[in-house]
């Protein structure tokens, strides 16, 4: 079954780390230790998961500690975030700011538990990484296939930060997570205000912490 929408973007979030694991990255684009790293963390979110099975069959909930815990930190959180608010980050205060950025994670901390609980093996294909033109950034093109359906492109961008490579955007044949985001963002900043739609995200992440 071909995945679409909000399905595929959830699935993606898993399959940032794999992807992240195997992509063949040039030897500019990645820090000596990023390879490791992207490995290590890979390689503890799948062993966290092979051992904690049962327990989050029986409580799905516990995934999302596992997810913030091991998975999360590989996101530039407020580089997404001033990216899907464009204008209206500008114009925030930092308590806004702060409080839309832990929010927004929250949001994506509950993206990923779905995508983790319900992958079931599909193969990724790795595709060559594109030329960048910042050292800085790289990009890592992937696709998920299923069989007897036309693949899903699924291409990740990264900044580097300290010598680690960190994820600000995740675009689902050619459909950017933050662009996505960006537009239902904004229609409810127009309707409630940039408090309002902090308020909005703030009761949905409280309503799904009682289950995935």
């Amino acid at each position: 079954m071909r995945l679409h929408g909000a399905a595929a973007l959830q699935l993606a979030a898993l399959l940032l780390l794999l992807a992240l694991l195997a992509a063949p990255l040039r030897a500019e684009e990645a820090a000596p230790t990023a390879q490791a790293t992207v490995d290590a963390t890979t390689q503890e979110m799948l062993t966290a998961l092979r051992e904690h099975r049962a327990e989050l069959n029986a409580h799905p909930e516990r995934i999302y500690d596992l997810v913030a815990e091991i998975a999360l930190p590989k996101f530039d959180f407020e580089t997404m975030s001033r990216l899907v608010l464009a204008q209206h980050w500008r114009n925030a205060s930092p308590d806004q700011r702060s409080a839309f950025v832990v929010e927004f994670r929250n949001l994506l901390v509950r993206t990923y538990a779905t995508a983790l609980l319900e992958y079931e093996g599909q193969e990724i294909r790795y595709l060559p990484a594109r030329p960048s033109t910042r050292p800085d950034q790289a990009s890592v093109r992937t696709e998920l296939v299923d069989p007897g359906t036309t693949p899903i492109s699924i291409d990740y961008a990264l900044l580097q930060r300290d010598q680690d490579w960190l994820v600000y955007d995740v675009a689902i044949d050619g459909v950017s997570l933050v662009t996505n985001y960006r537009g239902a963002f904004t229609s409810d900043i127009r309707q409630l205000g940039l408090d309002g739609l902090i308020e909005r995200l703030a009761e949905r992440n409280r309503r799904g912490q009682n289950g995935v």
